[in-house]
Order: structure tokens, then C-alpha cells, then sequence
């Protein structure tokens, strides 16, 4: 295995703040690994003793409410997780993740983590920062399933993945992430039916396009203003 310390911290933001000859220290604690579209990474409730972050490829962050599986997040390039687990020994993983496509990671053991941390107190902060940034985002889920109805729960997630993975083209926002109707249907606590149904109407609509598989947006601020009227 031969982890470059310079395009570590280029990819990982995690990293940014270790100096690239400290973080040669750490490297040979990390390892690699490689997932197939489906893996399961981990479940929730194992117990935590890694924690990972995305070279490439895609993870989807879930739980389940009742027999309904509830996708929490879609993590991408340059993302971590597992982190919450690491907090204490013991602790057990609060959700489970699995790839969303190939995906490979690098990894990390909870001694080397602790370490990194303690050698550099700033991790702590960042770690914390979104700890409570996805705290913020998992609220606004449960908000949004209890008072929202299923068009507008749709509305707001494709303009919250355009946030977090858009890529501007000339016909508009390009979501960087393949998204199933499936995938959907469990981000929005719907069925795939309705949001088969949802698509379509947003489509005629001229809210999304759909290509190879993946949504564009024409006008993300059109997609607001519909949103805001609902």
C-alpha cells in the first residue's frame, strides 16, 4: 500500500490541517479498502473500531423506522464517517452505511485516530463542527417527515443534493450522484410509486431532467420559488 501524504490532504479535508511530513506518520496506521455497489460497510449497532474515509465512489448512511429503510445522508469523495463510534470506547455505530456504488475508502483505527486528535486539537473542532452540521440536517428530516407533504419533501432533497453535489453545466445544475426512484423513496419516507409519480409531474413541469440516470436541474431557482409556494 502507498498513500501519498500530499494528495491525502488534497482529497481529504479531514486532513488539512496535519502537516504532510506529521502525516506520514500516521499513514502506515491507515489501510484501503474497496466496496462493491450494495456492500455493506457496517451495520448499526456493530461495534466501532474504524473509521473511514472516501477516496471514491459514494456511501449512503441509513437506519430503519419500523421495517422502512430511512437514508440519512449520501456521503461522496472526500467525506468521512464513522467517526461518532470513536468517540468512546464501546460505543456502538448509530447507523449503518453501505456503498451506493464502487466506492473505495481509506481507514483508520480508533488508536491512531485518538492519537491524531490528541497531536492535533483543531480535528477535534472540525469533527465537532459537523457533527453538528449533520445533527442540523438529520432535525430538518425528521421536520420535514412529520409536517411536509411527499412533492415537497422531494423538492427540497434534490435542491439539497444540487447543494451538496452540483456541478454547474450549461443547462444547469447537474446532481453528482445517481439517484434510484428507490433511493428517493427512502431519502423522503415515501414509496417508489409516488415518487415515480412526483418525477414525472416535475418533469413535464420543466423542474428536472432527467439524463443517463442522473437529475438536472434547468433553473434551481425556478425549483425554489415552487418550493417556497407549496
Amino acid at each position: 500500500m502507498s498513500i501519498d501524504a500530499a494528495r491525502l490532504k488534497a482529497s481529504i479535508p479531514f486532513f488539512r490541517e496535519v502537516e504532510a511530513e506529521a502525516l506520514n506518520v500516521f499513514i502506515p496506521m491507515m489501510g484501503e479498502r474497496t466496496y462493491k455497489k450494495g456492500a455493506v460497510i457496517f451495520f448499526e449497532g456493530d461495534e466501532g473500531e474504524d473509521v473511514f474515509f472516501i477516496r471514491s465512489g459514494a456511501v449512503q448512511i441509513y437506519t430503519f423506522d419500523g421495517t422502512k429503510k430511512v437514508i440519512l445522508a449520501l456521503l461522496r469523495d472526500g467525506d468521512y464517517f464513522g467517526e461518532m463510534a470513536m468517540m468512546k470506547p464501546g460505543a456502538r455505530r448509530s447507523a449503518s452505511a453501505e456503498a451506493a456504488q464502487l466506492t473505495k475508502v481509506y481507514t483508520m483505527k480508533r488508536n491512531a485516530f485518538e492519537r491524531l486528535v490528541m497531536d492535533y486539537p483543531r480535528i477535534a473542532l472540525y469533527v465537532l463542527d459537523d457533527s453538528m452540521e449533520r445533527l442540523r440536517k438529520a432535525n430538518q428530516q425528521i421536520y420535514d417527515l412529520t409536517f411536509l407533504n411527499v412533492r415537497t419533501r422531494i423538492m427540497k432533497r434534490l435542491l439539497r443534493l444540487a447543494q451538496e453535489n452540483g456541478t454547474e453545466t450549461p443547462e444547469g445544475l447537474l446532481i453528482g450522484i445517481k439517484v434510484t426512484h428507490q433511493q428517493m423513496a427512502e431519502m423522503v419516507g415515501a414509496v417508489r410509486e409516488t415518487v415515480t409519480k412526483v418525477f414525472a409531474e416535475l418533469q413535464d413541469e420543466g423542474l428536472i431532467v432527467i439524463r443517463k440516470k442522473m437529475i438536472l436541474l434547468p433553473n434551481p431557482d425556478l425549483l425554489l420559488r415552487r418550493l417556497e409556494e407549496n
